[in-house]
């Protein structure tokens, strides 16, 4: 029997419904209370000091590099196979964004291929937690320390992710997390920024809102709530709605179960894909905690090379499209920025400059995951996919 079966679903409850009646009810909309009780439970899950709320993982991101001071002149290093995000913020911050190939296994980013790429303009590292798994950190971190550049990650998928026990985003100067609704905890869009120095914190708050010395709340809450506050540097409104932070609130007390059940999802897709033998599962390393923001496999029935690539993205494709007639909804993993084009046009990329990240781009296959999934609708996709196989290469 046909099913359908979604790429993912948010998981809403009544708890969900009922957290958005405070602020709309107290007529407190914008950044307030719920906001800072958001950052507060974020903080307490990921073991941070602090955290800061925004409107999204980029917004989240820009300000990290805004509080280092990148700029004009300054390189940022960033892999090629993760979303544009990632790389656009150091172009509009008026840096060159440099890309980098990935490792095949993981497909974050490659540490060598870090190194290779470092120069006199080279000011900062974004390192991807791609699709959950948390990035070699430690190579990352030394690489860093040797040539004395900022560390911002990009945690967008990150959030359960852990490497050596430690929760992602607090490794270098900044972490920014998404919480988009693919994402185990979401506010419809938003994000979340965490900081190794006290400072960096002080600072990403007044970037946030303007540049202002003092929020909204502090000033409504204060004397003198008449007076307008002193604006000390040049910011962005990047703020978080208090109806936002409320359900970010409420979707916190349930982020334990929701990551809990992404990985029993995920784990019993490793059971079961023995029987493909043309798809190669995510690859987790033992130091590694995968959150499952996406399991991501990759297409391989055959070695992959430059060469016949396009014959098995053309397989790949076919199989999808079977899959989505089939009602079974699936992705490709991300894309390859390089081959984007703006990042073509712009720098000159060819494909072949970074390999991986372009065969990456055109061989993997995201599968449906979500809390809610059933044993039989994972089943079904196993089923699905089996039958678009072997209707695509008759």
């Amino acid at each position: 029997m046909k099913m359908r079966v979604p790429i993912t679903k948010p998981l809403f409850d009544e708890a969900d419904l009922e957290s958005l009646r405070g602020p709309i009810e107290s007529g407190w909309v914008v950044q307030g209370p719920k906001v800072k009780e958001f950052e507060q439970k974020f903080s307490t899950f990921t073991g941070a000091a602090d955290a800061i709320a925004c409107t999204s993982c980029t917004t989240g991101l820009h300000l990290a590099l805004a509080a280092l001071g990148v700029g004009p002149g300054d390189e940022v290093i960033v892999p090629s196979f993760t979303w544009v995000a990632s790389a656009n913020v150091a172009a509009h911050c008026g840096a060159t964004p440099v890309l980098c190939d990935i490792d095949m296994d993981t497909y974050n980013v490659d540490p060598v291929e870090i190194e290779r790429r470092i120069t006199p303009k080279t000011k900062a590292i974004i390192p991807v937690h791609l699709f959950g798994l948390a990035a070699d950190m430690d190579a990352v971190m030394d690489i860093a320390e040797a040539h004395q550049l900022y560390v911002v990650e990009d945690a967008a998928c990150g959030m359960g992710s852990k490497l050596n026990d430690v929760h992602v985003g607090n490794f270098g100067d900044f972490g920014a997390f998404s919480f988009h609704p693919r994402k185990a905890v979401t506010t419809g869009e938003g994000g979340m920024v965490l900081a190794r120095e006290p400072d960096h914190y002080k600072l990403v708050r007044t970037l946030r809102d303007h540049g202002s010395t003092k929020s909204d709340l502090a000033r409504h809450h204060g004397k003198a709530a008449f007076l307008l506050s002193q604006f000390d540097h040049l910011g962005y409104n990047y703020r978080m709605t208090d109806i936002q932070g409320a359900l970010g609130s409420s979707q916190m007390d349930k982020a334990a179960y929701v990551i809990g059940r992404r990985q029993a999802v995920a784990s019993r897709y490793d059971e079961l894909l023995p029987e493909i033998p043309w798809l190669k599962p995510p690859h987790v390393p033992a130091n590694a905690e995968h959150s499952y923001q996406s399991y991501v496999c990759l297409f391989a029935p055959e070695e992959a090379t430059m060469e016949n690539l396009e014959r098995l993205n053309g397989l790949r494709n076919d199989i999808l499209m079977i899959a989505e007639e089939l009602g079974v909804s699936t992705r490709q993993g991300t894309h390859a920025v390089h081959g984007l084009g703006w990042y073509r046009n712009t720098f000159g990329y060819r494909p072949e400059d970074l390999p991986k990240s372009w065969m990456a781009e055109h061989l993997t296959m995201t599968l449906p995951l979500y809390p809610q999934m059933t044993d039989v609708e994972q089943d079904y996709v196993i089923e699905v996919l089996q039958t678009a196989y072997a209707r695509a290469t008759k």
